[in-house]
C-alpha cells in the first residue's frame, strides 16, 4: 500500500490536482477533524483535510482532493459533479464507499 510521506507531500498533490482541474487554490491545512474528511471555502481560499488521510493510501487521499476541488466548479453531487469525478478518478464510486463504510483492501 502506497502511504502518503507526510503532509508536504498531500500539499503537493492538491497543488497538482489544481492545476490539472485549472481551479485556484489558497492554503491548505491538514487538522484531525471529528466527522468529515475535508471541506473548502466557497472562494477556494481555505482547505481543509483531515489528518487520518495521511494514514490511508494515496488511492484514497486523491479521491478526497478531487473531490473537493471539483466543489470549486459544481457545488452539489449532482450528474455534472458525478461525471467530473469519473474523469479524474476512475472507479470513484467504490473509493467513496471505502471511506464511507472505513475498508481499505
Amino acid at each position: 500500500m502506497i502511504k502518503w510521506k507526510g503532509k508536504a507531500d498531500f500539499k503537493l498533490a492538491v497543488r497538482e490536482v489544481a492545476k490539472e482541474l485549472k481551479v485556484k487554490v489558497g492554503t491548505v491545512y491538514i487538522r484531525s477533524m471529528s466527522n468529515k474528511w475535508a471541506s473548502i471555502t466557497s472562494d477556494g481560499k481555505r482547505l481543509y483535510f483531515n489528518s487520518d488521510l495521511l494514514e490511508m493510501r494515496k488511492e484514497l487521499g486523491h479521491f478526497v482532493i478531487v473531490h473537493e476541488l471539483i466543489h470549486l466548479k459544481v457545488p452539489n453531487h449532482g450528474k455534472l459533479f458525478k461525471s467530473l469525478m469519473s474523469t479524474y478518478v476512475k472507479g470513484y464510486e467504490k473509493l467513496e464507499e471505502e471511506l464511507k463504510y472505513g475498508r481499505q483492501d
